[in-house]
């Protein structure tokens, strides 16, 4: 078959693809396919009064493929004809797939009808029948898949509704499945003509696809195409989360985001120790304990409503009893079980996150003190070596003045050289430790303190140990006459005072 048998021009600039209009969140205004209308003439009237997608009336793909008199009687249009959909009646994929490659040049995509209730149509095995037969309609979609080459041609499906809606959902879904671009629902059954249209059911099959859903039937005019639009939720409406859980998952946001900057490792907690104690703080620090229990209230309220909606939902009678009241009533109660779960995480994580936050802000609070207090710390700590230092010096002093003494006092001045050694071990032990305490930060302050306690009385005690080296010093050298012995002293905190002899300060 030869495609250059039709009467039609190629349209080169096929810049509006009907799956981006589809998807942009805005009303599409689709002109639906019509036996002897929707044909180029009635196409192009209504593409000047605002319609966004056209439909050819329903063509049996048999005929078309067979027929160059078919073909060039049922499918005509030109450059200004598109966006443009072509709508096959077809039971066999082989057939279906030869009449779209030899549209595909002339059209954005192929819809397969499933929705006719003509019985004519129904008994080729056409139309309405295969809602009933959702793996030939799989087999057909996969077919003209494999067979086109354009990757952006469109394969879309219009259906109706079962009595039991569950039905359609699971073909809506088999179909999705499959890769179908979007499926048209008419929201009538097979039997139904004149009935009123159940577009409550159009909107369950809506919460149920991620792919784009038109609504068809009784729509017909521009006002009646808006509210069907708004109660069905069909393409392109946007779904939006209510109000209140809008600020939710943005508060859930700021609060993640909060919690980086505060991780960054850059940042020390110094610095924001700083940004803490400007003056904006300072006045919603007066309000910040009452606002944060606030915030901690409304999580809490939120989270048990979500809690509650999520045992609603999951309870099995209630969703038995909505099916004997209503078809398709699990499907809905499924969409509103993931959402209450949906509501459940972002209220549960803002919760969680929020007390993180209040308690990181603490934790780097404490930890820009600690580490204040820690150079503190190692200032005194330098001081008391510098301390130490002068005083292993002293000792070294009066160690090199005692060597020069009388043999005789040889074995005492050992003795207590000796002891000056083991001090003096002591004191480079504590001088150790003292040096170690400086990594341990606030768990070692109270040693630290301890040690320098320890110090001063060590240091007391070698001053009383000096002063008696300076007795003993006094004792061992010789005395001049006997009126020197009435030249007398004694120590009282490291001073000679006359007054008393030197035998009696001997015994003292």
């Amino acid at each position: 078959m030869k495609s250059d048998c039709i009467r039609t021009t190629i349209c080169q600039e096929r810049k509006k693809d009907p799956i981006e209009m589809l998807h942009s969140g805005q009303l599409v205004k689709v002109c639906a396919p019509m036996v002897r209308y929707s044909k180029l003439a009635f196409r192009t009237l209504v593409r000047k009064y605002s319609c966004d997608l056209c439909y050819t009336p329903m063509i049996v793909a048999a005929d078309f493929v067979r027929s160059i008199k078919a073909r060039d009687s049922e499918f005509t249009t030109n450059q200004g004809d598109c966006p443009l959909i072509v709508q096959f009646a077809a039971n066999d994929a082989r057939l279906l797939s030869d009449a779209a490659r030899i549209v595909c040049p002339y059209a954005n995509g192929i819809d397969i009808n499933c929705g006719c209730p003509q019985r004519w149509a129904m008994a080729e095995g056409y139309g309405a029948c295969l809602i009933n037969q959702p793996e030939l309609v799989r087999d057909m979609v996969k077919q003209v898949r494999n067979q086109v080459e354009n990757p952006t041609f469109s394969v879309s499906i219009k259906i109706r509704i079962h009595d039991d809606l569950t039905r359609t959902v699971d073909l809506c879904r088999k179909a999705e499945a499959t890769g179908v671009s979007w499926i048209t629902v008419h929201g009538r059954t097979a039997e139904e003509r004149h009935q009123p249209v159940h577009y409550e059911a159009i909107k369950i099959i809506k919460e149920n696809m991620s792919i784009p859903v038109i609504a068809n039937g009784d729509i017909r005019n521009l006002k009646e195409a808006k509210n069907v639009w708004h109660i069905t939720g069909t393409d392109g409406k946007k779904k939006k989360m209510t109000l209140q859980w809008v600020a939710v998952a943005t508060f859930l946001y700021a609060e993640i985001g909060l919690i980086l900057i505060f991780c960054l490792p850059f940042i020390p907690p110094q610095r924001w120790q700083k940004i803490f104690s400007f003056t904006v703080w300072g006045k919603i620090a007066t309000f910040w304990n009452k606002a944060f229990l606030t915030i901690i209230v409304l999580l809490i309220v939120l989270f048990l409503d979500a809690v509650r909606e999520v045992r609603k939902y999951s309870s099995t009678p209630a969703i038995e009893k909505g099916l004997t009241s209503r078809p398709g009533a699990y499907e809905h109660a499924q969409m509103k079980l993931f959402r209450s779960q949906r509501n459940l995480y972002i209220s549960g994580f803002s919760l969680f996150f929020w007390l993180v936050l209040r308690r990181l802000v603490i934790l780097i609070t404490q930890l820009a003190k600690e580490l204040s207090n820690k150079g503190v710390l190692k200032t005194q700590a330098e001081n008391t070596n510098e301390a130490a230092k002068k005083f292993m010096e002293e000792n070294e002093r009066l160690k090199r003045l005692l060597k020069s003494y009388a043999k005789e006092e040889e074995h005492i001045l050992e003795a207590e050289n000796k002891k000056l050694v083991e001090d003096q071990e002591k004191l480079k032990t504590e001088l150790k430790k003292t040096s170690d305490a400086l990594s341990k930060a606030q768990n070692d302050v109270m040693t630290m303190r301890m040690q320098s306690e320890h110090l001063s009385k060590e240091y007391d005690r070698l001053l009383k140990e000096h002063a008696e080296l300076q007795v003993l010093k006094l004792l061992t050298s010789p005395w001049p006459d006997e009126n020197y012995s009435r030249a007398c002293f004694k120590i009282r905190h490291g001073k000679i005072v006359q007054g008393k002899t030197v035998r009696r300060a001997c015994e003292l």
